[in-house]
């Protein structure tokens, strides 16, 4: 593990960044439908998990659960670990990260790149494997603190107060439905509380792999949707105002990624690309006049290892045309 910084007693500049992210509509002209998608891979570590780290950390700081020797331990399938790595660093903590052996190469050199240390582990496609192992390490070393993602309550507390509310400010006006998928639940619940409050109509859904479809009581199976669905109905998500969820194929998740890169020059992931697919789905239901609001979760960079750029796409090389010859 890198020694990190000590502590420092003044706000790092890079918490600064996190959050206030552009929303932009999304014109799908042979639908003839138009969507409302959060930029959150804008977000300085590169996905909507910096608000996660930056509100635990910066909580557990003032209330004195984070001593000068405390080691940040959290189970992670990637994009949380880079948030608490940069957040971490940040605020001079050494960092700990648990994760599956599945986990993408783009991912484990971004965690390691912040200095964190990376303890990857063989889940067997049970992620509480990874929870539990960090239970343990943390009952055997009072230095580890542990965020706890998928239970703490200002995962959500924060996306209600932060994400929901920019959000509300960004539209201006009646919210139809809100759509996106759930890792640890905080998003859903927050975002769907804050919504609610001020648009009780508005329709609250949950998207998740068909391939592993909790949420209607289906098996955990193989899917290619990094980040959501981690194989149990998190905690958090139990407190969430769901109106329903909407199953969509790792294919056709894929598709949309590739999509969103093609044809709105939007370099996001394989999770934001479903979340489309989930919120397009749900704007033909309520028709063209609906605002339905879903989320760019994270970049695209963290995916070249995975299925998502692995499209055979060809690639055309240009041939110089040899200059005249003066005569």
């Amino acid at each position: 593990m890198h020694p990190a910084a000590a502590p420092s007693a003044l706000p790092a500049p890079v918490l600064n960044l996190i959050g206030n992210t552009p929303l932009i509509p999304l014109c799908f002209a042979p639908e003839g439908v138009t969507l409302h998608a959060k930029c959150e891979f804008l977000n300085p570590s590169g996905s909507i998990k910096d608000r996660l780290a930056k509100m635990v950390l910066m909580d557990a700081k003032q209330r004195g659960l984070l001593k000068p020797d405390s080691i940040i331990l959290e189970c992670t399938s990637g994009n949380t670990g880079i948030a608490l790595s940069m957040v971490g660093a940040a605020m001079g903590y050494r960092v700990a990260i648990l994760m599956s052996a599945s986990a993408s190469e783009e991912r484990r050199r971004l965690i390691r790149r912040l200095g964190a240390e990376l303890i990857l582990f063989d889940s067997g496609g049970m992620y509480q494997t990874g929870i539990k192992l960090s239970q343990q390490m943390a009952a055997e070393d009072p230095r580890y603190f542990l965020p706890r993602q998928f239970e703490n309550p200002l995962n959500a507390e924060d996306h209600e107060h932060t994400t929901g509310p920019e959000i509300l400010r960004q539209i201006g006006g009646p919210i139809h439905a809100f759509v996106t998928g759930f890792g640890t639940g905080g998003t859903l619940a927050g975002c769907g509380k804050a919504i609610k409050k001020r648009w009780p109509n508005a329709r609250i859904l949950a998207m998740e792999p068909a391939e592993q479809a909790l949420l209607a009581g289906e098996c955990p199976c193989c899917h290619f949707i990094e980040g959501v669905a981690d194989g149990f109905v998190p905690a958090l998500l139990r407190d969430a105002p769901l109106d329903g969820s909407i199953k969509v194929r790792s294919a056709d998740a894929l598709t949309m990624a590739r999509r969103l890169h093609r044809e709105f020059g939007l370099l996001v992931g394989t999770s934001s690309g479903a979340n489309l697919v989930a919120a397009l789905q749900t704007a033909r239901e309520l028709g063209p006049q609906a605002t339905v609001v879903t989320l760019l979760c994270d970049r695209a960079e963290r995916y070249f290892s995975t299925a998502l750029f692995d499209d055979k796409s060809p690639t055309t090389t240009a041939t110089p045309t040899p200059p005249a010859t003066a005569k």
